[in-house]
């Protein structure tokens, strides 16, 4: 099986600190075969990382980068992969699908019903792209989610629209890099059309997070509608003081911008 995790972030985002090598030292670390690098409102991330994997497939072996954003649009978060261009936040959810789209990009909807996250996107908003057909995966696993019930309510939802669904570690530290991830019988497509296929073409055989590394792989809640085994340990919640901590430390001139 090939893991693959969705959504993380380098120095690059406001909220995070680690460097981009870092990074991907973990997504070694965890086993994974691909990295989705998803930074707020940048690509910048995602680029440095496939950089850093190009030049040393030695340290990185087996690994490939997915570039990708996640964009705070002007009702909440979408994530925006296969990117080759920085889409500007503030933009309206449909326009930022647009120019999601215009680059070729597979657009997936993060934490979507995590009632602790301010950044979500609004539930009138996902309705609205879900039913224009805008959506075209739904993360039903985050790691960083602190109430389980949350991401089955967004597998109950991609269940509802018949969307697949998608895992991510939210990973902010290496430490938390794979915490969460898809697995797949061959490699990732390194494509938007091949990655959707995939997704699309088979059925899913279990959905289990841990609780905070903790607990046994649970098979309660709902079951993901389509293809691929998605799994993990959702992290603990002390994990967002790290990243209030990050934002705070720039804000205080401590922290440079970008920590490359």
């Amino acid at each position: 099986m090939f893991r693959i995790d969705f959504h993380s972030h380098t120095g690059h985002s406001p909220d995070a600190a680690v460097p981009a090598a870092s990074l991907l030292d973990g997504a070694v670390r965890a086993g994974l075969a691909t990295l989705c690098v998803t930074d707020h409102n940048t690509i910048d991330g995602g680029r440095q990382a496939a950089s850093i994997v190009a030049r040393r497939p030695d340290r990185y072996p087996g690994l490939s980068v997915i570039i990708g954003e996640e964009v705070m649009t002007s009702e909440g978060e979408v994530i925006g992969l296969f990117l080759t261009t920085t889409i500007p936040r503030g933009l309206t959810p449909e326009e930022t699908i647009r120019r999601i789209r215009d680059q070729g990009g597979l657009v997936t909807v993060p934490h979507p019903f995590d009632r602790l996250r301010g950044s979500r996107l609004r539930s009138g908003a996902i309705q609205r792209i879900a039913d224009a057909g805008l959506i075209d995966a739904i993360e039903g696993l985050n790691a960083r989610v602190t109430f389980s019930a949350d991401n089955d309510r967004a597998i109950a939802f991609a269940r509802a629209y018949q969307l697949p669904v998608v895992a991510g570690s939210d990973a902010h530290t290496a430490g938390e890099v794979g915490r969460a991830w898809v697995a797949l019988d061959e490699p990732p497509g390194m494509t938007t059309d091949i990655l959707r296929a995939q997704l699309e073409a088979t059925r899913v055989t279990h959905a289990h997070p841990h609780r905070h590394g903790s607990q046994d792989a649970s098979q309660s809640g709902p079951q993901p509608p389509t293809g691929h085994a998605i799994g993990g340990q959702i992290s603990s919640p002390l994990v967002h003081l790290g990243s209030s901590l990050a934002r705070w430390q720039r804000r205080l001139g401590l922290l440079p911008d970008v920590v490359l």
